[in-house]
């Protein structure tokens, strides 16, 4: 198929994870993979992007994108676009991914299909799956017209070492600085150690029946147990009533996850939150209602009281890693 031009998201100095995994995608659909990667000091990062498939990297480099601005990064991404005109255009669709897509899709005035969770070819077309009525049906869809523009939810795909050609050139952009409203005056990161819920492989989360904040502690015993790509998450209950950040959040108003493994403790089911982690790999329930909607989504679920399984779960993995 033609060529596939990804946009390559950096944050603390690093490739995020999906942009990683939808590169690797798009190089088992064949045609040219070329990425963008914009940012300053971002040069030195492309060497990995070709072990992940990347057969050109375009790298826009300057003070002036230090930090991410919608009306700079879409000039510099549109302008890189005309230079090697894709057929397919895809981000990773984190919130700076979800903000991008769509105003790249006007300036190539062309549509925008967001927050996929599979791509599959049709002839020269990709088809998008999507999910739709918070998770309860998917929508196939495709676009009419060219270039399709596609966001992809982080952990669809796996991350192969897929080598590329990696020829990296280094694309100067003009800016037209009378259209960006927008100054970033500061940069307030979480400082954890745990992956963002997004990207994590394993997430452990809490509800209502947690009972408390101090509980939540023992959500991040179990988390830390599973490794380093593990995190923990909260329902809206949790986070309205004040015992976990918003940061925590998982749910329609909260953060869309898909991980490998969602260990939902204590949360009922509310359509809201189903809507954000519906589409985890494999979904485990422990709640003691056995009426608990999160049943009806959950692969296995126990029926029990949280505070005599979390724990027994606890000892039970601590031996098996001896």
């Amino acid at each position: 198929m033609p060529g596939t031009l990804i946009y390559a998201e950096v944050q603390k100095g690093e490739i995020k994870k999906g942009s990683l995994e939808i590169t690797s995608k798009a190089k088992g659909f064949g045609g040219e993979v070329s990425v963008c990667i914009i940012g300053s000091g971002v040069e030195a990062l492309a060497p990995e992007l070709a072990k992940y498939g990347a057969d050109k990297i375009y790298v826009v480099d300057a003070p002036d994108y230090e930090n991410y601005v919608t009306e700079a990064y879409v000039q510099a991404f549109a302008q890189v676009a005309e230079q090697v005109k894709p057929s397919v255009v895809l981000a990773s669709a984190t919130a700076q991914g979800k903000d991008l897509t769509p105003a790249i899709a006007a300036r190539l005035n062309t549509g925008a299909i967001s927050d996929c969770v599979d791509l599959t070819k049709n002839g020269d077309k990709l088809v998008a799956k999507r999910p739709m009525y918070a998770g309860k049906a998917y929508a196939m869809v495709e676009a009419a017209a060219d270039p399709q523009v596609i966001s992809v939810r982080p952990n669809s795909f796996a991350a192969a070492e897929t080598a590329g050609a990696g020829a990296v050139e280094k694309v100067a952009v003009s800016l037209d600085a009378s259209k960006i409203k927008v100054v970033v005056k500061s940069l307030e990161l979480a400082q954890s150690d745990e992956p963002d819920q997004t990207e994590a492989e394993i997430i452990v989360s809490g509800g209502r029946g947690m009972k408390g904040p101090e509980n939540f502690k023992m959500l991040e015993d179990l988390a830390k147990l599973f490794g380093p790509t593990a995190t923990t998450g909260a329902s809206r209950a949790a986070v309205d009533a004040g015992w976990r950040g918003h940061a925590y959040q998982v749910g329609q108003t909260g953060k869309t996850v898909s991980p490998n493994l969602y260990i939902a403790c204590g949360i009922s089911g509310a359509i809201q939150h189903m809507a954000g982690m519906g589409t985890s790999k494999v979904i485990v329930a422990i709640n003691k209602d056995a009426e608990a909607p999160i049943f009806t989504k959950a692969d296995y679920g126990v029926v029990d009281d949280l505070f005599n399984v979390v724990p027994a779960l606890i000892n039970e993995i601590k031996k098996i890693k001896g």
